[in-house]
Parts: C-alpha cells; sequence; structure tokens
C-alpha cells in the first residue's frame, strides 16, 4: 500500500468515524420546543401587552427544572395582562367536557379567561389594549382533542381585532401516522372544525398555517401569525409528555390508544375514566367471557365516570404495542359483544368519528380492511393539502 492510499485510507475513515459521530448526536439530540427558545421569541415581547393561551403542560425546561411559561415570562418582566384557558382549565384539572368559570390564578394573580365556559372565543373586551397573543399548548394531534379547536378560535380572535399571534410550537405525539375518517361538514362543531382526518399527523404550528392559508377562518380572513418552530424534532421523533395534557391521559400509553378507544366514548362501553387507567382499558358489564375487568370510580378528571361502581369486564391494553393506525378492531368487537344493539351508538357518535358512515359500515357487518379502504380517497387527498404546511420532516 502507497503512501498517497494510506493517506486517503486515513482520511476516509476519520471523515466517516466524523460523520457517524455527528449522525450519533443528531439522533439523540434533545427536542428543544418553542417555549424553550427564549432568545427567539423575547424580541417579540418586549415592551408589550401580551396574553397567553397556556394550561399545565406550557413548561420551560431548564437544566434540572421544568417551570411554567407565565413564571419564566414574569421573571422577564414580560407585561402579561391576561391568561386564557382551554378545556380543562389553566391548571388543567376539570373534568372532560366541564364548564370552566372566569377568575384569577391564586399564584401570579393574573386574571384567568376561560375558553371552555360561556365563551369558547376571545372576546373583544377581553382582547382590550392587548398588543401580542401568545399560544403555547401541548396537543395530541386528534381532531376532536378541543386543543385544535381552541387555536381555530383563537386565530379568529385575533383576526378579528388586529392582534398578531406567536405560536410557541410543541410536538404531536401522534405525528408518525395519519388515519381515520374525514370530517363532513354536517358534524362540524367545538370536536372538530375542519374537513381533515381523525388523526393528522401536524403539529399546532404547522395546522395554524393551514388554517390560515386554506380560508378556515371566518369570512376567510387572515390572521397576522409567528411560528417558534421545534429544534431537534420530526414527526417520526418520540416525545414523552412532562404532564398530562388533560386529566385523563395520564402517560404514553393512553395518550397513544386515545385516537382508537375515543371512539368507545358514544357507546356504553367504559374507557377506564374513574380508574388511573384511562384510555387503556375498555369493557362493560355485559362482556363477562373476558378475564380483565375494573370498577370506575369518581374521581380527579371523572366525578361521574359512565358504568360507575359496576363491574366492567374487557380487554387491558396497557402493554399493547405502540400503535401506527387508528385499531378499529375494538369497537367492532364491542358492538359484536353488546348484548343491546340497537342503542350501541349514542346520538353524537358521528361528531366524534365525523361520519355517519362508520356507524352504518358497522351495523351492516362491513369488515375493518373494508371500512379503511371507504377512508383512503379522502385521506389522500388531505395528504396533498397538507404537503404544503409541513415544518419538519416526516
Amino acid at each position: 500500500m502507497t503512501y498517497s492510499m494510506v493517506v486517503l485510507f486515513k482520511n476516509t475513515f476519520l471523515l466517516w468515524f466524523s460523520l457517524s459521530l455527528f449522525s450519533i448526536s443528531q439522533g439523540h439530540a434533545q427536542v428543544q420546543v418553542g417555549a424553550e427558545q427564549i432568545e427567539a421569541y423575547l424580541p417579540f415581547l418586549k415592551n408589550k401587552n401580551i396574553g397567553v393561551v397556556a394550561h399545565a403542560s406550557s413548561l420551560v425546561k431548564t437544566q434540572n427544572q421544568s417551570v411554567h411559561l407565565i413564571d419564566t415570562l414574569l421573571s422577564l418582566h414580560i407585561k402579561i395582562k391576561k391568561v386564557f384557558a382551554p378545556e380543562h382549565g389553566f391548571r388543567s384539572k376539570a373534568d372532560n367536557g366541564e364548564h370552566v368559570n372566569n377568575t384569577k390564578d391564586p399564584k401570579t394573580k393574573l386574571p384567568l379567561i376561560s375558553l371552555h365556559g360561556k365563551n369558547k372565543k376571545p372576546q373583544s373586551k377581553d382582547l382590550e389594549g392587548m398588543d401580542l397573543m401568545v399560544f403555547d399548548i401541548q396537543d395530541v394531534g386528534v381532531r376532536f382533542y378541543t386543543y385544535l379547536s381552541t387555536l381555530h378560535l383563537v386565530m379568529e380572535a385575533c383576526a378579528e381585532n388586529n392582534i398578531p399571534l406567536l405560536i410557541l410550537d410543541r410536538p404531536n405525539p401522534n405525528a408518525h401516522y395519519v388515519d381515520g375518517p374525514v370530517m363532513e361538514d354536517e358534524f362540524k362543531g367545538f370536536l372538530g372544525k375542519h374537513n381533515v382526518p381523525i388523526v393528522y399527523g401536524l403539529t399546532l404550528g404547522e395546522y395554524a398555517q393551514m388554517i390560515n392559508e386554506e380560508g378556515w377562518l371566518a369570512n376567510k380572513i387572515q390572521c397576522e401569525m409567528s411560528i417558534i418552530p421545534m429544534k431537534n424534532y420530526t414527526h417520526k421523533t418520540p416525545y414523552s409528555l412532562a404532564v398530562r395534557p388533560s386529566p385523563n391521559l395520564p402517560n404514553d400509553q393512553a395518550i397513544n390508544l386515545y385516537p382508537s378507544l375515543c371512539l368507545l366514548e358514544q357507546t356504553p362501553v367504559s374507557i377506564g375514566r374513574g380508574t388511573e387507567m384511562q384510555f387503556q382499558v375498555f369493557g362493560h358489564p355485559d362482556f363477562k367471557n373476558t378475564a380483565f375487568q375494573f370498577k370506575p370510580q369518581p374521581n380527579f378528571g371523572a366525578k361521574y365516570p359512565k358504568q360507575e361502581n359496576k363491574n366492567c369486564y374487557g380487554v387491558d391494553l396497557r402493554e399493547h404495542p405502540k400503535l401506527n393506525k387508528i385499531e378499529l378492531k375494538w369497537l367492532i368487537n364491542a358492538y359484536e359483544m353488546a348484548s343491546e344493539k340497537e342503542g350501541f351508538f349514542f346520538k353524537r357518535f358521528a361528531f366524534i368519528s365525523g361520519t355517519k358512515s362508520l356507524q352504518n359500515q358497522i351495523q351492516e357487518g362491513l369488515s375493518e380492511q373494508e371500512i379503511r379502504r371507504s377512508w383512503k380517497p379522502k385521506i389522500d387527498a388531505f395528504l396533498k393539502i397538507r404537503d404544503n404546511y409541513l415544518l419538519y420532516e416526516d
């Protein structure tokens, strides 16, 4: 081997080794959420009166601790006029769907405006004297999870009152796939305002761009908006939430199973509310041929759980492998096991599924594969729209 060949080999090896180290370090780089990039957004906030849309998961991670965004901004002498809280309240302690009143935060004494009480949209009087609105909410990437509708209504209010919006982006723990029936206009409401699948594979920052550019706000108005994107993040990056995004999503497993099991919410079947296994089990008193059982009882996040104080027999999914699709078999199996089929689907089932078709298909005995095939054309059309707004790799 000549000297030049040795040098070439040595240099090639060093280059390969350096690239390998870089690749390894990149693969393990910690996600930095928008709220943690203080130097990037502080110039937007200085010398302005701001409002903040936040809840318990709006955390800023420092070296050894996590501090709430509100406390972080106050420590930097940012002038916060009001805090706006979504469903479950600012401290995320209210039940699913519970009416939340306006109040004051005991810790900071700041006015708290509920966006899940009398009004779900910020009112003009609440926005008087405000120069900028900041939105920092941890979402889970599911159409009927209402923080998405709160984002829409905040954007609309900001546009109507000429107030710029700053979105501090956070991971979507269900961004690794897109699946489910697309919402039909007939069933639009607070559980879904847009013609998108149940799982849409976007962060709230990406989704906000889509709302704006697709003309989905009232009268197709546009919200003046800036986004602080995350660093070291793709749609397939695993991300474990530091706190519950809502009372009944206690862990990563529940968040992953939520898009599938929530379809059972509008049936007599319990999905574990009233236990500490919420969205990780399902069962009913009549499913007695199954070995697993649990008993829903009033608890934090479920004052009046379905099938309260009754033994529910069913399925334990706490160790189920991570899903990359909506799992329909549990809904189909529950329907097949139900002793009373006529009343199995509640009236509001279509507002969760987004369509009357899914109920009809299950009642008619269609297979999971046949149902999935019926979703595909609309999912494919949505994916083409979605591609226009990606800030992160799939």
